[in-house]
């Protein structure tokens, strides 16, 4: 069952006096779905910035940190607001707004120009700029240069590449945009964001050139061992490598290769990457946010699935499970249908992988079966198009040509980050199911209340059969969940 992604008619930004609450309260939750600008200052903050709480009358709400730049507010030096998760909005909407920003997010419009980015969403660049202005306060060029300048900190801070290499790196077209552009945005210069960075260095660790090592932010609480154990399960030699502790994979990029190795921490993932090409940068850490589904927001996920009474041992068991997504469509879609694996390119080797995925063009031509063969000349030739910023519906449609509804859907949900994606027909889950005493046939009718998050209710129930006697959920709860359910 694939459910309706829905999201709130009031997005939270417009409501002042909600948001309000939240700043006075310095809730770390809401840290990425909104900004608060102050007036007086010029300056604009996360919701959980420690400074003095402004007045009510000084403060104004943006959704985006490239509407306040776009309204002539700087970035708060000391609370780093574009240095948390992103919106939690991009995993539950499917409108063109939140399509537009997860390609943004990937590099789209550095690789390919407004121009591409709209082909991408199929709109015209008018009507375009016009849904996002409205949407998010700020065009498809100005969140492109939130993104840019976002990329060239993390550029700035952890690495020691000359700053005229971190500004094409990142995007800018000429050094004088990427000098004018740290100026207005962080309200200080590259040198001497640098020589911050580096005067913190003695005290965290650090490293150079082209291995870079990142700080990704999460809202907790983060089933991290949940996430290790999914890609222990499905783990392909050479291209990832899992331990108790972290998990490493290559990346195919737009511009060159990389290596990632991920190991989460009580507040934060520790993302070590290793590009050829710097320009990357940006795409790469977009792609393992979405891998780790990291932007999202357990609080909310866990008020729909813990009201469920069969679900709440699970729920409270295992908070914060997370839905594994993908940092490549088409790999996420080949990987779903075969069972042999043709050998890809050799990378330098690194943290146990050695090898990128196949290319489509190189799995069409390997003889691996006439669905896996057709599959793969469409994605190699274009006709069938696998990305962030595909409409859902629209891809579904198209996937069935070729896949059954269940490994659509499940594409669906680990490349667009459907988050209300049931899974009906997988194994684990009806065997989730049917422990948890409800009828296997009976799931699409019970996702009716787990919406919008019938991703992550799959998730709970393929748990069900490891957590349950591992959180000493035994026959007596699951007695008591019965009897709650009739």
């Amino acid at each position: 069952m694939l459910g309706c992604m829905v999201t709130e008619t009031l997005s939270l930004w417009r409501d002042a006096e909600r948001c309000y609450r939240v700043v006075t309260a310095r809730d770390s939750r809401f840290d990425g779905q909104f900004i608060m600008a102050v007036r007086t200052t010029g300056i604009y903050c996360r919701p959980s910035c420690p400074a003095s709480t402004p007045k009510a009358q000084n403060v104004r709400f943006f959704p985006t940190s490239a509407a306040a730049q776009a309204n002539g507010f700087r970035a708060c030096r000391r609370c780093l607001p574009d240095a948390v998760p992103g919106s939690p909005d991009w995993n539950v909407r499917a409108d063109l707004a939140a399509r537009a920003m997860r390609l943004i997010s990937d590099g789209t419009v550095e690789r390919e120009g407004v121009p591409g980015l709209a082909r991408r969403l199929g709109y015209s660049e008018r009507q375009l700029g016009r849904v996002l202005t409205a949407e998010l306060g700020a065009g498809p060029l100005a969140l492109a240069r939130a993104h840019r300048a976002h990329s060239a900190r993390l550029l700035i801070e952890m690495s020691e590449l000359p700053l005229t290499d971190v500004a094409f790196a990142a995007g800018f077209s000429s050094v004088r945009q990427f000098n004018e552009t740290i100026r207005e945005v962080f309200a200080t210069t590259p040198s001497q964001l640098r020589a911050f960075a580096a005067s913190r260095r003695g005290r965290q660790s650090d490293v150079t050139g082209t291995r870079l090592s990142l700080r990704l932010p999460f809202r907790p609480p983060f089933d991290a061992s949940g996430l290790l154990r999914f890609f222990a399960d499905n783990a392909i030699p050479d291209v990832e490598e899992v331990t108790s502790e972290s998990y490493a994979r290559t990346l195919r990029l737009a511009h060159g290769t990389g290596v990632v190795r991920l190991t989460p921490s009580p507040d934060h993932v520790r993302c070590e990457l290793m590009l050829t090409d710097l320009r990357d940068l940006g795409s790469a850490v977009s792609r393992v946010r979405r891998l780790l589904d990291l932007d999202a927001d357990p609080a909310a996920v866990t008020r729909v699935l813990g009201a469920d009474p069969a679900l709440a041992p699970l729920v409270a068991a295992v908070p914060g499970i997370r839905v594994p997504g993908a940092v490549d469509g088409e790999e996420l879609l080949l990987r779903a249908l075969l069972r042999e694996l043709p050998p890809g390119e050799e990378v330098p080797g690194e943290w146990g992988v050695t090898r990128l995925f196949p290319t489509a063009a190189q799995v069409a031509t390997a003889g691996l079966g006439e669905t896996v063969t057709a599959v793969a000349a469409a994605l190699a030739e274009g006709r069938l198009d696998v990305h962030v910023g595909r409409e859902a519906a629209e891809l579904r449609a198209e996937l069935l040509a070729y896949v059954d509804p269940s490994t659509a859907d499940y594409v669906l949900m680990r490349v667009l980050g459907a988050p209300d994606a049931l899974l009906t027909g997988d194994p684990e889950v009806r065997r989730g199911a049917e422990a948890l005493g409800i009828p296997a046939e009976s799931l699409s009718e019970r996702a009716r209340a787990w919406t919008p998050w019938c991703s992550y209710a799959g998730m709970y129930l393929r748990s069900a059969l490891f957590a349950l006697p591992q959180h000493g959920l035994g026959d007596d709860d699951l007695v008591a969940v019965e009897r709650r359910r009739r």
